[in-house]
């Protein structure tokens, strides 16, 4: 097991890798990010919100060993950054009519051997669009913004996660917020275009209301052509300004129609929570990664070798964070066998925040 940089640079914040997704070909692995800068004033993730946040992605060609950082292609609504409601005031230049998403024309070919699909979203709450880009050649141009339809919710709030079922047919793992100005009440569903992304359909609810929390950022794993797992970041008020935060899983047996609760695999993420991924490996056991967010502060994975139902001893891959501003994980996995498992991480209270990847083969 090893963690090696993927981008660190003095005064700026880059973060969340969870949000924008990874690919991989091979030994060529992309990874998506948004970069912007360092401020101790920042509240619970150090950034300072009246500086720009631009798009960023990171490509390997050696299995996650090194890594070169570039600005993602990508036009964005408004002249904005991605998620730039939820971590940026306004900035010169920004164009309300600018770069509108649009509906798909011409179909999308999911399954060709180069493609790639990213979401972005607007904000975190109530009256939030989402959009999505789609690229052919391993990322390194992106067509878009591609408008996700609201499919009868009031928000949309989607982070990249999404199964190609097909050469038109994919399945959208994405998260509503249910209650207007708040995430309070948000819910994971799935969604499903089976004309290349012409038109979208909404498909079953993933687990019960959140009620006073609320269940967000799914990670899916498919497990054979009928039965898909996938995991959830939950919260749960407990009153007094606290709440409980923990990772639960459940399982498709009919391709997304319906879905059962399997198992709680990790039952505190600590201080705010973290987000899953959800991996399997070449043996059949799946791995679950996400960060833990009090002290000791730092990564975590665990194994399952039964689908799920149960679940390993936790097992530390980084515990030298300096705060709980860490994580939001993405992983795959090499044809020998190891994991790459990128995320953002500091060194110390208040620090800035960077890229960072553990390989680690179970």
């Amino acid at each position: 097991m090893k963690t090696v940089m993927v981008y660190k640079e003095a005064g700026r914040y880059a973060g969340w890798p969870a949000n924008y997704g990874i690919w991989s070909w091979g030994d060529e692995i992309v990874v998506g990010y948004t970069l912007g800068y360092h401020s101790t004033e920042g509240g619970f993730h150090a950034r300072d919100k009246t500086r720009p946040f631009v798009a960023m992605q990171a490509r390997s060609f050696d299995g996650g060993e090194s890594w070169l950082s570039v600005e993602t292609p990508v036009r964005t609504p408004g002249n904005k950054g991605l998620s730039a409601g939820e971590h940026s005031a306004s900035q010169p230049g920004e164009a309300e009519e600018a770069n509108e998403p649009v509906p798909v024309e011409r179909a999308i070919d999911f399954a060709h051997p180069d493609f790639a699909l990213m979401c972005a979203r607007q904000d975190l709450t109530g009256g939030s669009r989402s959009w999505f880009y789609t690229s052919g050649d391993r990322c390194h141009s992106w067509e878009g913004p591609f408008a996700l339809p609201m499919m009868g919710q009031i928000g949309l709030a989607a982070r990249t996660d999404y199964l190609v079922s097909g050469a038109n047919e994919c399945l959208f793992f994405l998260t509503a917020p249910t209650v207007e100005g708040t995430e309070t009440g948000s819910r994971v569903f799935c969604a499903r275009t089976a004309d290349g992304g012409r038109t979208f359909e909404f498909v079953s609810w993933i687990g019960p209301e959140a009620g006073n929390g609320f269940s967000i950022m799914p990670a899916s794993v498919r497990l054979s052509d009928t039965d898909i797992l996938v995991a959830t970041r939950e919260r749960r008020t407990t009153g007094d300004n606290l709440s409980e935060n923990w990772i639960d899983l459940y399982r498709s047996s009919d391709n997304g129609a319906a879905w059962t609760y399997v198992s709680r695999p990790v039952a505190d993420t600590g201080h705010g929570g973290n987000p899953p991924t959800l991996t399997r490996l070449h043996d059949g056991r799946l791995c679950m990664t996400y960060a833990y967010r009090n002290a000791p502060y730092g990564m975590r994975a665990k194994l399952s070798s039964d689908a799920g139902l149960t679940w390993g001893e936790e097992i530390v891959l980084n515990a030298e964070a300096g705060s709980h501003d860490i994580g939001y994980p993405r992983t795959v996995l090499r044809s020998d066998g190891t994991l790459v498992i990128v995320y953002y991480y500091n060194d110390e209270p208040g620090g800035a925040c960077y890229i960072a990847a553990t390989l680690w083969k179970p």
